[in-house]
């Protein structure tokens, strides 16, 4: 992890942006531009075309691929690109957000306001279940990014004051928190939580990951898909699960 040179690439590109056509333009998002100077400041690497599919990044550790969400719309580049090198999966987890309303109507932009909700790398699981074939190719390596963001929503939702429902305009990266790289199988285990329990079951990791019981569910079929836990029986009527090794960082 390199903040300066993060905070380097957010500079570059966020006023690159300005003097070309402004936030929230149609184009590349600020966020992927951002990822991208940051892991590949070299240009000539970037956008480069790779049989059918263009990669973000071709550089010596192999292919990287900034994905800020929908990962299904990754698997027919895996499908091709895990075949001939090394793959990065690139994915940002905005830590603390702060969020600017847009009223598309007036032009009136609100003062940034933060968000309760704290993000952590658990939760990239959802993501991660979409991909879950990929996760054990001995080409495919992952690198979860930490970082806070301002997020600028317009307010054109369904509800009264056009917030539920509303559509994001764009993410502005502000600073680099922590980053996760997975670089195989084994490394799985850093995305269980430091205090679980040698055995645990999906209520264990709710309470320890902080996701929700449905998302902590989707996080122990991956980590099972994966080898890092393994099903053991049943506490009551929970199914009981045991990691399948000591973490090492």
């Amino acid at each position: 992890m390199d903040k300066q040179r993060f905070m380097e690439s957010c500079e570059r590109i966020i006023n690159k942006k300005r003097e070309k056509s402004g936030i929230g333009t149609l184009g590349e998002k600020t966020l992927h531009a951002v990822l991208k100077d940051y892991f590949e400041p070299y240009t000539d690497n970037q956008e480069v075309k790779m049989g059918a599919f263009v990669a973000d990044i071709v550089c010596e550790s192999g292919i990287v691929e900034i994905q800020t969400g929908n990962f299904n719309k990754l698997r027919k580049k895996l499908e091709s690109f895990l075949e001939v090198s090394a793959v990065t999966v690139v994915y940002p987890v905005p830590g603390t957000k702060w969020i600017v309303w847009i009223d598309s109507c007036t032009g009136e932009v609100t003062n940034k306001r933060k968000s309760p909700k704290k993000g952590s790398f658990y939760d990239a699981f959802p993501e991660l279940y979409k991909i879950k074939p990929f996760l054990t190719h001995e080409n495919f390596k992952l690198c979860i990014v930490l970082i806070d963001i301002v997020e600028y929503r317009n307010l054109d939702g369904w509800s009264a004051d056009g917030k539920k429902g509303s559509t994001r305009c764009e993410r502005i990266p502000v600073d680099l928190i922590d980053e996760l790289h997975i670089e195989n199988t084994g490394d799985y285990i850093r995305l269980i939580p430091d205090n679980m329990p040698q055995s645990f079951t999906s209520r264990d990791f709710k309470k320890l990951s902080g996701l929700s019981l449905k998302k902590a569910q989707t996080a122990i079929n991956v980590l099972q898909y994966t080898g890092a836990v393994k099903y053991i029986g049943k506490d009551g009527r929970l199914h009981l699960y045991e990691k399948q090794s000591e973490r090492i960082i």
